[in-house]
């Protein structure tokens, strides 16, 4: 099913669920309405300002290590790992997050491999491989971001996928060979051109940024929020087209980038209880970072953690970001679509087959 929460019910869900939890403070500029703030009084109940004692309150909850790439797959979780760190710790919180975030998917993978992460937010495509290639030693709990790819221009000739024919298109070379790369030749094979009609050139997002900031005329794939710091800092690129959109248009179905997964043994030593007040916090704070209302807090809590590079960038990308918290035999369908997909352009980026039912979490 999918879990969304209003902004009427992230606000009450905040003040019910963590009345009391005494975290450090709340986000610069919050009204304390949506994002718990500083507990009135001590644990023990002795009604003592808790801003006296910087002492971290004890807590019998067990601890989740928890990773998360920074970028758009691990901007949901900021809420989540900013009240439910040992940092924030209270006597009756359902478990501690002990939060990493990298800037490698390979970072990523080795630690849920070797044990140093129990929880993580991967890209979709790097979920299915890890999962073949280690014999099912994880499970995808949720999709937690959709498409982030764009296609900027600087100048107003490029409205479809079609209109890059006969053109330069500028691609981050980390992309070559992963999802973009496989999403892109999806789309263009879909207008029946020939491939070689789009000339790509492989660039670093610095080359790009270069190369569309110093000419008149420019076409780039970026992802945000590479693509938002990019129309940040020259108000003459635009978004040309969304990819997330185009794959709807053609597909008729969501493009699922990013997603939630955890070690199969972590899994099953847990208390299933445990797994679903993860999953159930982790849909709150998807709700939280994603209500405009809370877009400033949101951006200084992202920031803050390492997720997203400033401020100003943060704000506009948030929104960019696709969010959403979709999970059982709903994200299983969205996931198997894309796979499907996937296999047929490039088996490799999937591990060379479609997942078991045993990847999907509580699903069968």
């Amino acid at each position: 099913m999918k879990r969304t929460l209003s902004l009427l019910l992230t606000a009450a869900l905040a003040l019910s669920l963590l009345a009391g939890c005494g975290p450090k403070k709340a986000p610069e500029g919050s009204s304390g309405s949506s994002v718990p703030g500083p507990s009135s009084s001590q644990p023990d109940g002795s009604g003592q300002d808790s801003s006296a004692d910087s002492s971290v309150p004890e807590t019998d909850a067990p601890v989740i290590k928890f990773m998360a790439l920074s970028g758009p797959t691990g901007v949901g979780a900021s809420w989540l790992m900013e009240y439910y760190s040992a940092e924030n710790a209270y006597p009756d919180m359902p478990f501690v997050l002990d939060s990493t975030i990298v800037t490698d998917n390979q970072e990523v993978t080795n630690a849920l491999i070797n044990g140093d992460a129990d929880i993580a937010a991967v890209a979709t495509n790097v979920a299915a491989n890890l999962y073949a290639k280690s014999d099912g030693a994880i499970q995808v709990l949720a999709v937690n971001t959709l498409g982030v790819l764009y296609i900027l221009e600087k100048g107003d000739t490029v409205h479809s996928i079609a209109d890059l024919a006969g053109r330069t298109l500028y691609c981050p070379s980390n992309t070559k060979g992963a999802n973009p790369e496989h999403i892109l030749d999806h789309l263009l094979a879909s207008t029946n051109m020939d491939l070689a009609e789009v000339n790509i050139e492989w660039l670093t997002p610095q080359e790009i940024t270069a190369k569309m900031t110093s000419s008149d005329a420019g076409i780039c794939m970026l992802p945000v929020p590479a693509a938002t710091a990019l129309m940040v800092q020259d108000s003459g690129v635009r978004e040309a087209i969304s990819l997330s959109d185009a794959w709807k248009d053609l597909e008729g179905t969501e493009l699922p980038m990013g997603c939630l997964v955890a070690r199969t043994e972590f899994i099953e030593k847990s208390d299933p209880a445990l797994i679903e007040a993860f999953l159930d916090l982790y849909g709150d704070s998807i709700s939280f970072v994603s209500g405009e209302g809370n877009l400033s807090d949101a951006a200084a809590l992202a920031v803050e953690l390492g997720i997203l590079p400033n401020e100003k960038v943060a704000e506009k990308a948030i929104p960019q970001c696709s969010l959403t918290f979709v999970t059982g035999p709903e994200m299983k369908d969205m996931l198997e679509d894309y796979y499907e997909i996937l296999f047929q352009a490039a088996p490799e980026s999937i591990g060379g087959g479609l997942p078991y039912d045993s990847f999907y979490y509580g699903v069968g």
